[in-house]
């Protein structure tokens, strides 16, 4: 599918009734057409992979566009600075988190984790939590001290006094607990 197709089927699945919700999820609508996120999936899945594709729809700006360039992106297209680039556009916690499920999955992950957690840009701190939930579900090969060291950046970033940092803080305590005695 081209950039304009995909464009047009994401306008045919906007509804005001859906763009509506947004704002009372703490989700910015500026950019936004109101597209259910079970929506968004199907499509991708129509899609498929296609990295020319998710750079075409992240450029666009538009909230659902991003959210499924994250989803049909090819892992192994991903160089650290178009990483870099779409974390400092994070403005909302569902694209955040959507686009970590593919950031979670990079050779870099670690890295960035300990690099955003430090980061001051609420979105971009987020993603350093939300990426150590991805490593605790998928990556059953990750060696425990990986999650261990992640405790401390927990405890460290605990403090943090905005609500979406602090919501991401505590899955991802709670999402590590989950893989295995020792670290619960």
């Amino acid at each position: 599918m081209t950039l304009d197709q995909v464009l047009a089927e994401l306008n045919s699945l906007s509804t005001t009734a859906h763009l509506a919700k947004l704002e009372h999820f703490g989700i910015n609508s500026a950019n936004a057409l109101g597209i259910k996120v079970p929506d968004i999936r199907q499509l991708a899945k129509k899609i498929g992979r296609d990295h020319d594709l998710a750079l075409g729809l992240w450029s666009t700006g538009i909230h659902e566009a991003r959210m499924l360039a994250s989803m049909v992106e090819v892992p192994e297209s991903v160089a650290e600075s178009q990483m870099d680039a779409w974390a400092a556009d994070f403005d909302s916690w569902d694209l955040c988190d959507a686009t970590c499920d593919l950031f979670g999955r990079l050779p870099f992950t670690v890295t960035k984790i300990e690099e955003y957690s430090l980061r001051d840009e609420e979105f971009v701190k987020r993603s350093a939590f939300a990426m150590m939930c991805e490593l605790s579900f998928y990556s059953r090969k990750t060696e425990i001290g990986l999650f261990k060291r992640f405790f401390e950046i927990i405890e460290r970033e605990a403090w943090d006094n905005r609500n979406f940092v602090r919501k991401a803080v505590n899955w991802a305590l709670r999402q590590i607990g989950k893989r295995n005695e020792t670290l619960r």
